[in-house]
């Protein structure tokens, strides 16, 4: 299978005043396309840093990241960052909405920064995209008139609308209520197989673990386990 992103020997360290943290300590790791994966480990195991050099958000001290076999400690800020809205979709557990814009606007943004579609191929995979996430007729309300879990589906909607590589999804059903969290995930389940998008998810929710195809536990900055199911 061909591998979306790839950890090889992965080692990353904060500095804290003169101490060096270690968060990532060895790391090697592949997810591969079409993956409905979660990363689980308690407080401190380093699944968020994890998610943000997946996301391209950070370096590694050692070791190396690979996206489409390109290293990303070799590359400069605004190539990460042309990686980032080329490659990568982001999923929130805050959502991360810009208030003042609609729905509608919300997804429209990253094909904007993007620069490939003009304004009528936009609106059409727009539209296309909340229908599928089942609120297209909340395209103009702004996040303020919407709840957690409608906001939420805007936010998967703008992590899909480009048809990413993959999707980073980051506690992606915190601040939902428990039903709204199960219709989320099986939202994700669903493009996961229709669309074959991958997903990788950060969590500690044991709802996110049971719907996960694959489950990644970490603890200090190491692989515990590795399931497949």
């Amino acid at each position: 299978m061909l591998s979306v992103v790839k950890m090889e020997n992965v080692v990353k360290n904060y500095r804290v005043g003169k101490v060096e943290v270690p968060a990532i300590r060895g790391l090697t790791l592949s997810i591969e396309k079409g993956e409905f994966a979660a990363i689980a480990g308690p407080s401190g195991s380093g699944k968020t840093t994890m998610l943000n050099l997946f996301g391209c958000l950070d370096k590694p001290t050692k070791g190396r990241v690979l996206i489409e076999e390109h290293d990303i400690i070799k590359m400069k800020p605004d190539e990460l960052a042309d990686v980032r809205n080329e490659h990568i979709g982001f999923i929130f557990q805050s959502f991360n909405l810009i208030p003042v814009l609609s729905a509608f606007e919300n997804v429209e943004f990253p094909l904007i920064l993007l620069k490939k579609d003009g304004p009528r191929a936009r609106k059409q995979k727009v539209m296309a995209m909340l229908e599928s996430v089942g609120i297209a007729e909340l395209a103009g309300r702004r996040p303020s008139e919407m709840s957690g879990g409608q906001q939420q589906r805007v936010a998967i909607a703008r992590a899909l609308v480009k048809s990413p590589d993959y999707v980073l999804a980051d506690e992606p059903t915190a601040n939902i209520d428990t039903k709204t969290g199960h219709e989320i995930l099986d939202l994700m389940q669903a493009m996961n197989k229709n669309l074959g998008t991958t997903f990788i998810f950060s969590t500690h929710d044991p709802k996110v673990m049971e719907h996960a195809r694959r489950l990644i536990h970490i603890r200090d900055g190491q692989i515990e386990s590795d399931e497949k199911r």
